[in-house]
């Protein structure tokens, strides 16, 4: 009695070809299944890859060190996953946006700079600012940017960790936070400094 049957090409000779003996086989994609639906496994199989678009939108990178730190911790965040991305074969495409108009910022529903979006969500659902003296300095007028609230902690410029986290949850079966999306205005804050920018 045979007990393995390893099976690389035409058919295992399953019930249907008269042999009854087999109990368990090592199929090949390139061979017959021999259970059900005997002979008719497909050849090719087209796995369809998971992608994560990356949208980081600012203000500015050239002066505001709150962006320019969100910049750098998303790289290192991106770095680090590397080896997990590419052995779950994840493809990554990054749009590194600088919101420097109005029509922009409603193009793209901007809330805070700056913002880190995973396949069109926020990484952090609540919008928390404060003063920032960096963009101050850019526009001349008080600008506050975006504060990071991780682990009951809150930073100025997002933890790699905070971005690895939300990374590797949309890697291993996406969020399922539905995020309510209410009709768009340009928050008071952004006016300010468009309106600033102008009049340098």
């Amino acid at each position: 009695m045979v007990d393995n049957n390893n099976v690389s090409g035409g058919c295992s000779c399953c019930s249907d070809c008269g042999d009854i003996t087999l109990n368990t086989q090592t199929v090949t994609l390139d061979g017959c299944s021999c259970g059900p639906g005997c002979c008719d496994v497909p050849k090719d199989v087209q796995i369809e890859k998971k992608r994560i678009v990356i949208d980081f939108l600012f203000l500015d990178v050239s002066v505001c060190t709150r962006c320019q730190g969100a910049d750098t911790s998303l790289d290192e965040a991106l770095s680090a996953v590397s080896k997990v991305l590419e052995a779950t074969g994840v493809e990554v495409l990054v749009n590194k946006i600088n919101v420097i108009s109005e029509e922009l910022a409603k193009q793209y529903q901007f809330l805070s700079s700056p913002t880190i979006r995973l396949n069109g969500r926020d990484i952090q659902m609540d919008v928390k600012e404060s003063l920032c003296e960096s963009c101050g300095d850019l526009c001349g007028d008080d600008v506050d940017c975006r504060v990071w609230v991780y682990q009951g902690n809150e930073y100025t410029i997002p933890p790699k960790a905070m971005i690895i986290e939300a990374l590797l949850k949309e890697v291993y079966g996406g969020s399922n936070d539905e995020q309510e999306v209410p009709k768009y205005s340009i928050p008071d804050n952004l006016t300010k400094f468009y309106d600033a920018m102008k009049k340098k």
